[in-house]
This record gives C-alpha cells, sequence and structure tokens, in this order.
C-alpha cells in the first residue's frame, strides 16, 4: 500500500468549530460508521463543536477507539460526549435500537449517514450477497433510520447529512452496487427536504477518494481488476481526472457535516456538496 494514502489519524487541529447555539450537549447527533474513516471524524468533529454523539457502528473495538481518540483530543469531557453504540445496520430491530438509545442521550437534532462499504466486481459477475449487504447498509438503514428519528428530528428543526459521493453524479466501472446506492442516498435527500417542508433539512456530501479505509482496502482489488499496479490506480484512477491532486482527508469531510448542520447552511436543503476537486465537472 503506498503511504500516501494510509489513512490519517485526525487531531484537533484538524477540526473546524463554528459558533452556533444549538451545539451544545443537550442536543445529539447520530452518526452512523463511526468505528473508522468517515464516520469516525464526523463523531469527534461534532463532539468537539458541543454536541453529544451516539457513535454508532457493528465494529465494537473500532468504536472504542474512536472515544479512545476523542479522550487524546480533548480529554475526558470530549470522550464522555461520545456514546458508543454497536449496531448491525442490516437489522431493523437494531437500527431501532440506535433511535432509542438516541433519544435516552438528549435531544435528536442531527443525524449523520455515514456507514459503507464497497465491493469490486463486473457487473456479470457481481455475488448477491456482496450487492444485498452494500444496498442493506448502505441505502436501506439510512431510510430506515431517518424514519425511526423523524418525529424526533422534525420536532427539534433538525438536519440529516448523507454521505454521497462523486458515485452519486457519474459512475465508474466494477462498482455497481455502490454507484446505484449513491445515487439513491441523493435521492433520499432529496425526499427528506421535500417532505421535512422547512422544519427538517437534509444535505447529502460526494467527494472524491478520501485517504480512508474502505478506500486503501479496495487499491488492491482494483488493481487486479483492471491489470495495474496500486500506485496507478491511485494516480490515473482515483485522481486521474481531479485538477486537485490530492485525496481529501476524513477530518475535511467530517467538518463538511459540521457546516452542514450549522445555522451557516440554513439554505442548504436537499442540495449536495460537492467537494470532488474539479473530477466531475471538468474534463481534458
Amino acid at each position: 500500500m503506498s503511504p500516501e494514502v494510509s489513512p490519517p489519524e485526525l487531531t484537533r487541529e484538524d477540526v473546524h468549530t463554528i459558533d452556533d447555539e444549538r451545539f451544545a450537549r443537550d442536543r445529539v447527533a447520530v452518526v452512523t460508521g463511526a468505528a473508522s474513516g468517515i464516520g469516525r471524524a464526523t463523531a469527534l468533529a461534532a463532539a468537539v463543536n458541543g454536541l453529544s454523539v451516539l457513535a454508532t457502528d457493528v465494529d465494537e473495538d473500532g468504536l472504542a477507539e474512536t472515544v479512545e481518540r476523542g479522550e487524546e483530543i480533548g480529554g475526558t469531557d470530549l470522550a464522555d460526549a461520545i456514546e458508543p453504540f454497536v449496531a448491525d445496520l442490516q437489522d431493523e430491530a437494531e437500527i431501532q435500537g440506535i433511535a432509542d438509545a438516541a433519544r435516552e442521550q438528549g435531544e435528536v437534532t442531527f443525524l449523520a449517514n455515514v456507514a459503507g462499504l464497497q465491493h469490486v466486481a463486473p457487473i456479470g459477475e457481481f455475488p448477491t450477497p456482496a450487492y444485498d449487504r452494500i444496498q442493506d447498509v448502505m441505502l436501506r438503514a439510512p431510510i430506515l433510520l431517518t424514519r425511526e428519528l423523524w418525529d424526533d428530528l422534525e420536532a427539534n428543526a433538525g438536519c440529516v447529512g448523507n454521505m454521497a459521493s462523486v458515485h452519486g453524479h457519474y459512475v465508474t466501472s466494477d462498482k455497481v452496487a455502490y454507484n446505484v446506492v449513491k445515487f439513491g442516498i441523493r435521492g433520499l435527500t432529496q425526499s427528506i427536504a421535500a417532505e421535512g417542508d422547512g422544519d427538517l433539512r437534509s444535505f447529502s456530501v460526494s467527494t472524491g477518494y478520501v485517504e480512508t479505509p474502505l478506500v486503501t482496502n479496495q487499491l488492491a482489488d482494483t488493481a487486479q481488476q483492471r491489470g495495474i499496479s496500486v500506485d496507478e490506480v491511485v494516480e490515473d484512477v482515483m485522481l486521474g481526472q481531479a485538477r486537485t491532486k490530492e485525496m481529501m482527508t476524513p477530518g475535511e469531510v467530517g467538518n463538511l457535516f459540521v457546516l452542514g448542520f450549522s445555522h451557516l447552511a440554513r439554505h442548504l436543503n436537499g442540495g449536495d456538496l460537492l467537494f470532488d476537486g474539479g473530477m466531475t465537472l471538468t474534463y481534458e
């Protein structure tokens, strides 16, 4: 694995803080996929900005590391603001458990649907179990979790942020399940805005490649699928069309969720924050 794409550790200096009166410990942000990558960065950024966080993931050890990281960058107060909750987003009963746990923590005001996974294979060979799992975790679960928390979010004039992707704008080969759910997550975002009627906002975040375990773990598969080296995957496939020749960090994406939740984004409703280094809207 190339060292330049190793997932970085988030530091306090990586987190941008916004002065927002609703960023308070009695308000809860639910963050899925919080055991690593963008989910961990979003949970930490929300906690640094004063919110209580229900950090959920299927990975119990990863959640413990997220809490530990919170203590490292912000002390006991920050660690105490992050409540780890182990749950499988493929299980509807456990999704209900996430909602119940969040309500016990405080006023549920924000939801960040971040959890993601990947499988690389051409359509003609794509395995059904992998397709179903990606659908369940990355599209069905955000819909169900939004449904379960709808009344709370609406009552608190809350906001749902959904992790989309450049693959929700255009697609690359051998990632059919991922492509489909990212287009779907943008549809969910706009549906929330339509039905929220101004009392409940939504937005999506679309980035290019980010230095996360999800990205670094797929390098070898992508290289094998395309018959090229790992370095060529990074330079030509991931960054080839981008004008900014470096990946985003998870911390930068976590900051976008905080921005979208804040008063600075009060007119962002159903829209997409496209931070892709010029990948999708420019060409040579």
